[in-house]
């Protein structure tokens, strides 16, 4: 009986669920509907309210990373013969 409950117990919620579902309820879509409007909501422009842009950061012209790696071994001479 023991191993019975001990397979079984972690099984409920999932069994549960699936009882729900073949009922016709779908748990949580209630909280998904609000979470979608509150979403939309905030999404939407707003009147009176000007949004300012963000100002870029000044463009480097400093080769880096991978272009650094290659102009600075396409500076150097071919490697001497021994």
């Amino acid at each position: 009986m023991a191993e019975l409950l001990t397979f079984l117990l972690p099984a409920l919620p999932l069994l549960a669920l699936l009882l729900t579902l073949l009922l016709g309820h779908y748990p949580g879509c209630e909280a998904i509907v609000r979470l979608s409007e509150r979403i939309a909501r905030y999404s939407e422009p707003r009147q009176g309210v000007a949004r300012f842009a963000l100002p870029k950061p000044p463009r480097s012209f400093a080769p880096a990373g991978g272009l650094l790696i290659a102009l600075g071994l396409a500076q150097r001479p071919p490697p001497l013969r021994a």
